[in-house]
């Protein structure tokens, strides 16, 4: 509950504000001169308060500036008779965050309270998010420069503050596991665990068992029951990342869960109540995974509620000086080093690279570079050695290299094709060779736009 100083020299204004904003469920402390409001302000903390201009001749923004000095968070609003320009400027330029104008209506009263309530909680929560930013990148100064990284941790502030299922979408090595652990410590769930999962590393036979968990006996092996994903992120926030490497067929089992809020694990016979939180993240683009048909479209819009994207690093190069300074002094103290910086030659190296893998290859090149400096300031033949955007052969080769995801397509369509051929066409054979569910083989088949009959003999 948010606590209110009033400080007026009027009794009747005093107690018209106190009983308004106590039925708006405030607690205020109402105070007539400014010693009284210092002494109190020293002795209990306040979420905003409301100053008179005039106070029997002394002046409210001078108490606002004494305010300050013990709380400098502390929002304040002017009340004033003298409702001139130059007053509401004066009163701005000092610190306030807004002013009234006597006499004022209720609803105005109510309304500049919240709004400004509001805009110092998430003032408040921007500044935490920085700091815990810092603890992991050193963003500290990064965020004050850079807009882009700025409207990031202003998104998390705020959806923070919900229960909302957030997507995150950004390149490899941009931070997306620190964002959802962000999201997690700073909600009401920080208190509950926070379970993440990479769903490219889940075996596709394994996912329905890891995520929903099973009973004794539910299949071959399952000699004791077992709690899955879901149930171990009780009370707390669930991180699925890479979500777009999920199969289809558990697709649709995670759709009717996020939509009901509730599952069986296998062989189980009782529902189980989904009580956590739910952070998707993905390094593709889902919506062109969509019209691939590859990724579920009533999924995506399910997941998709909050959705944040990280820039990459190549589109705030303005980020690397100070993140690689922030590595340097990290690796300087486990290795037992005191590098300096970089040579000027081997910062513009730096500031030329397209860093396909983000923060994380940064930190990945500074290391090395850290490990094998004999100098004070890494030399830029140092810098980027390990990397293959120098050699031209390489380069040419990775130009013919598909993505990993486009490769794992075709090899699985290719091994949908030798199975057809090989079983002549027959669903029931096929899908047992490929350990499969008839109805998850046909959505596989689905998938890839292949037909069991163009397969069999005439």
């Amino acid at each position: 509950m948010n606590r209110i100083l009033i400080v007026d020299d009027d009794p009747a204004i005093l107690k018209v504000l106190k009983v308004r904003l106590e039925a708006d469920g405030y607690l205020v402390t109402e105070k007539q001169n400014a010693d009284e409001a210092l002494f109190a302000s020293k002795k209990e903390m306040f979420d905003m308060a409301l100053l008179d201009y005039k106070l029997n001749g002394e002046s409210g923004i001078e108490l606002m500036e004494k305010l300050l000095k013990t709380n400098a968070e502390m929002p304040i609003i002017i009340l004033t008779a003298y409702g001139t320009i130059e007053t509401a400027v004066e009163a701005m330029k000092k610190g306030a965050y807004s002013y009234l104008t006597k006499p004022f209506d209720d609803t105005e009263l109510i309304l500049q309270v919240n709004h400004c309530l509001e805009k110092s909680k998430l003032a408040k929560e921007v500044k935490k998010l920085r700091r815990m930013v810092n603890d992991q990148f050193g963003f500290e100064n990064i965020i004050g420069k850079e807009g882009k990284m700025k409207k990031v941790l202003e998104q998390v502030s705020q959806a923070a503050s919900t229960d909302s299922t957030v997507y995150i979408e950004g390149e490899s090595g941009t931070g997306k596991e620190l964002i959802a652990k962000t999201l997690h410590v700073s909600s009401s769930r920080k208190n509950g665990p926070f379970i993440a999962i990479n769903c490219g590393a889940i075996p596709e036979n394994l996912f329905e068992s890891e995520l929903f968990g099973y009973e004794k006996g539910a299949f071959t092996g399952a000699a004791k029951s077992k709690k899955g994903y879901f149930s171990l992120a009780n009370d707390g926030t669930f991180f699925l990342d890479e979500i777009s490497e999920m199969p289809v067929s558990t697709q649709v089992k995670l759709l009717r869960v996020l939509q009901e809020n509730e599952f069986y694990p296998l062989g189980g016979n009782t529902k189980i109540k989904l009580s956590a939180r739910i952070i998707a993240a993905s390094n593709t683009n889902l919506t062109e995974e969509v019209s691939k048909g590859h990724f579920r479209e009533d999924l995506f819009y399910r997941i998709h509620v909050i959705p944040i994207k990280l820039p990459p690093l190549r589109e705030r190069r303005e980020s690397i000086p100070l993140l690689a300074e922030h590595f340097i002094k990290d690796f300087n103290k486990t290795m037992q080093k005191n590098i300096k910086g970089i040579s000027s030659q081997g910062m513009t190296k730096l500031l030329n690279y397209t860093w396909p893998g983000n923060v994380r290859e940064l930190k990945n090149v500074i290391e090395y570079s850290v490990a094998m400096s004999q100098s004070d300031f890494i030399p830029e033949d140092l810098l980027l050695t390990t990397q293959k955007f120098e050699k031209k052969d390489a380069q040419n080769e990775s130009d013919n290299l598909k993505p990993l995801k486009e490769a794992k397509q075709d090899f699985e369509k290719e091994y949908l094709t030798q199975l057809l051929k090989l079983s002549k066409g027959n669903i029931s054979q096929a899908s047992k060779l490929a350990g499969k569910y008839r109805a998850d083989f046909y959505e596989l088949l689905k998938k890839h736009a292949l037909k069991a009959d163009d397969f069999r003999a005439n």
